[in-house]
């Protein structure tokens, strides 16, 4: 490929695009050119810790004769992969309304196996059943890919041993638990010549011998020898690799990280719009003075001095230790209680 530089200029003048250099099911390798090194950063950690999948995450055990105990046995059904194609449709726990889980928030899967023969027998991601009773017909289906179409290995059987259990999956992110990474691993590279100068090559004897180019570097030229150095020069092309776990199509992990990314943007404009509003337009708790509260009281709420206890929960009031009646006392997270009083500042 030629390097022209009045093509780099024309480029950048479009202002950002992305070139795909391959793609298949597992993985994506792509060129982002003319963007910000911070934002494509944020992408990539957004892709790996915030993009939600499906795993199991709750085992109801009525029967394991195995020699896997119980927790172990828990972990390896959690690390499975689930399909989690179309997952807008599965709300998270923590959004539903039922108790524990429900047809909205979960996905049933069973598995019950016995061993009757005289040799081992393998139990294998196939053997789980998916309850029908789902948001749709693909959505937490374990992931297969071997040709034998077994899928991952969960145990092992000897004669008379047997394993009876209901798995609950759920969604969640990489941030709560690593078994809801949507990718096992994300490129990330930028200046392959490093023509910035931004890594500092250590080496023994030749620093081109004992640091070999990346493929990327096909796609971009070194600088030339006596070339001057350009110390305001920022990286423009970003190149990326993302490699999926088998949940989701990697172009779709790209595609969710890029909403998320989205969506927390959202969220801070919302934020600041508020702040510019008043300040706690979207908060309607008591405050302390220094962050727009009543007259008085502690850092962490309440008004009025008592001769109880100072807590983060209000100042203290005339009753308890725990605070009192008087203005900004005893009223705790969880609302009045035997602890305290029914101040009117403090926590509510």
């Amino acid at each position: 490929m030629d390097y022209d530089p009045m093509m780099m200029e024309d480029d950048q003048a479009l202002g950002p695009s992305v070139k795909i250099h391959e793609a298949d099911h597992d993985s994506v390798h792509f060129e982002a050119s003319n963007v910000e090194l911070h934002l494509m950063n944020s992408l990539r950690r957004v892709m790996i810790a915030e993009v939600p999948t499906l795993a199991i995450d709750l085992i109801e055990v009525d029967e394991n004769s195995s020699t896997m105990a119980d927790e172990v046995l828990s972990q390896r059904l959690g690390l499975i992969p689930l399909n989690s194609v179309e997952l807008d449709s599965v709300l998270y726990s923590r959004d539903c309304d039922c108790e524990q889980y429900c047809e909205n928030c979960s996905v049933k899967l069973t598995l019950h196996v016995k061993c009757t023969s005289d040799e081992h027998m393998n139990v294998y991601a196939r053997d789980l059943i998916v309850d029908p009773k789902r948001p749709n017909q693909t959505i937490g289906t374990p992931v297969i890919t071997d040709p034998e179409g077994n899928g991952i290995l969960i145990c092992k059987l000897n004669k008379g041993q047997e394993i009876d259990l209901a798995c609950i999956a759920k969604k969640g992110i990489a941030k709560e638990h690593a078994k809801w990474m949507a990718t096992t691993a994300v490129g990330f590279e930028y200046d392959p010549h490093n023509n910035l100068r931004h890594t500092d090559l250590w080496y023994e004897k030749n620093a081109k011998e004992e640091w070999p180019l990346s493929s990327n570097a096909k796609f971009e030229e070194p600088k030339g020898e006596g070339e001057p150095f350009d110390y305001d020069a920022v990286p423009t092309r970003i190149y990326m690799r993302v490699e999926s776990t088998g949940q989701m199509p990697p172009d779709q992990i790209v595609a969710e990280g890029i909403k998320v990314l989205q969506q927390k943007l959202a969220g801070l404009i919302h934020a600041l719009t508020d702040d510019d509003q008043g300040g706690d337009a979207g908060y309607g708790g008591g405050q302390s003075p220094e962050y727009g509260g009543g007259d008085g009281g502690s850092a962490w709420g309440g008004g009025a001095a008592g001769d109880g206890y100072t807590t983060p929960y209000g100042n203290g009031g005339n009753q308890s230790a725990w605070g009192g009646a008087g203005a900004g006392g005893g009223t705790t997270p969880y609302g009045t209680t035997p602890y305290g009083g029914s101040g009117q500042g403090g926590w509510n």
